[in-house]
């Protein structure tokens, strides 16, 4: 996935063109993480100010929610489902097994930038077995010998 370099500007035209829209913060930071892959901290006293929000404020909606990056993400964005039903179905194991194999948590990016590992809750593929996503594509009935397959891929 491409994203653009972060850029003040850019980021200010993101912000500008959503101050009017109900739900304006969740808004802006989903806009921000899609142009630049994460949400910088430079972004926060933007969309703040933007909102007449205090900057606290601001932090507190872009940390509350797993989605959004602090940080740019690898080249490849590895997501395991973590909800419950995944759990009940041995996605506790897929997950440590991934992460053993990257060297990372959950969060974190290894150290050649090929791979974000992040946690996802419900893909909606648990009815059987756990779900992934890597980058924008859904794998459903993920199994060691799929999650292999995928890890593999991501670290080409």
């Amino acid at each position: 996935m491409q994203y653009e370099p972060w850029e003040p500007a850019r980021a200010s035209d993101i912000i500008a063109g959503l101050t009017h829209k109900e739900g304006a913060t969740l808004l802006m930071l989903q806009a921000l993480q899609q142009a630049f892959g994460y949400v910088p901290q430079d972004a926060e006293p933007m969309v703040a100010q933007a909102l007449n929000l205090s900057r606290a404020e601001v932090h507190g909606v872009l940390t509350f929610y797993p989605d959004f990056r602090r940080e740019p993400p690898g080249r490849h964005v590895l997501k395991l489902c973590r909800a419950e039903a995944c759990q009940a179905a041995g996605g506790d194991a897929l997950a440590a097994h991934a992460e053993t194999r990257l060297g990372v948590t959950f969060g974190a990016t290894t150290a050649d930038g090929a791979v974000t590992l992040e946690p996802a809750y419900c893909l909606g593929l648990c009815a059987t077995a756990p779900s992934a996503m890597m980058n924008e594509r859904v794998v459903g009935r993920l199994d060691a010998v799929k999650l292999d397959a995928l890890l593999a891929e991501a670290q080409r």
